[in-house]
């Protein structure tokens, strides 16, 4: 499966195994949705599971956090993670907090899924990666895959999340291959972002990182789109890299982060979202706390531009091979 089949198929299994699941967002019914991921299950299930909404997505929140405290499970769509702003007060002032201010005994099931991140030529209003933002509001779960089998194990574990989580779906790798941009220097993957996916239901866990790739030279942190730019970095540079694919940036694995680091000594984080106050910020202050005393080097980000994603300067804003090597020979060399 790629990344769209996995995630259709997470919701398919939901909708199928559990009556209180329902799906919400624009044009995610009889359309499908813009990438196709809803496609099938609106004619499968009926329009009272797969619900589309009006272009509200404050609305589209508030009535899924309505839906959640009367028991339901609702898996809603905001159709651009550019777009998730007129939700965010509903997110993070009623759905973040629904469990604490009433003290246990409402909580919120809410699962928003989004979007996120550019390399399909989208500009400015399609392309952000607004993960940040969400990981500092108390009591949201935040998650990006990677691969498709994570994607339809994470996306299964936060719908039977009792807590709200918001999904961010890298759409660089909804379709498969990762061939570069016609007429621009290539991107290319050491992986291929499609993979073996389960029919069945199975989940992976929320809050549990992985270690892609075992190595010893120095350790690499990144989630998403940019975990297999890292990979094809390293072996293009010929760098023995431990590599981390984050999977959940809220709650993080900080002990799988920690023990890499002060076994290698070294430590790359990258994101595609920008550079000031990126998550990546968060990663290095986290690294410097608990690995101080075991690095080599000084801590490098690899990142995206402190700009809007400009649409005529794709590909030299996305996060290259380029700007790894600059950050591998920093690394490598100090002492």
């Amino acid at each position: 499966m790629n990344l769209v089949q996995a995630l259709n198929s997470a919701m398919d299994v939901m909708l199928g195994r559990d009556p209180s699941v329902v799906l919400m967002g624009e044009d995610i019914g009889y359309f499908g949705g813009v990438f196709r991921v809803t496609e099938g299950l609106q004619r499968k299930y009926g329009e009272h599971r797969v619900l589309d909404t009006p272009i509200a997505e404050g609305g589209i929140v508030a009535t899924a956090i309505g839906m959640a405290v009367n028991g339901l499970r609702p898996v809603a769509e905001i159709q651009f993670a550019d777009y998730i702003y007129p939700g965010f007060d509903q997110i993070a002032s009623e759905l973040a907090r629904l469990r604490y201010r009433s003290a246990g005994d409402f909580h919120a099931p809410v699962t928003i899924r989004t979007p996120c991140g550019g390399g399909i030529r989208g500009g400015q209003t399609h392309s952000q990666s607004p993960e940040s933002i969400f990981t500092h509001v108390c009591g949201l779960k935040v998650v990006m895959p990677s691969n498709p089998y994570d994607a339809k194990g994470l996306l299964i574990s936060a719908i039977e999340d009792d807590d709200p989580v918001i999904f961010f779906e890298p759409k660089r790798l909804y379709n498969g291959p990762f061939d570069g941009d016609p007429g621009k220097p290539a991107v290319p993957w050491s992986t291929h972002p499609k993979g073996e996916v389960p029919e069945g239901h199975y989940r992976v866990p929320i809050a549990k990182a992985e270690v892609v790739r075992p190595g010893s030279d120095l350790t690499i942190i990144s989630y998403g789109t940019m975990v297999h730019v890292a990979q094809a970095a390293a072996a293009a540079q010929g760098i023995d890299a431990e590599i981390i694919d984050l999977r959940s940036l809220s709650p993080l694995d900080e002990e799988t982060i920690c023990a890499s680091v002060c076994k290698t000594g070294r430590c790359v984080i990258a994101h595609e979202a920008t550079r000031f106050s990126g998550f990546g910020a968060e990663l290095t202050a986290i690294v410097q706390e608990h690995c101080f005393w075991n690095l080599l080097a000084p801590i490098q980000r690899v990142t995206g531009w402190d700009t809007p994603y400009p649409h005529a300067f794709e590909w030299e804003y996305f996060p290259n091979q380029a700007r790894f090597a600059a950050a591998f020979r920093v690394a490598m060399e100090s002492a």
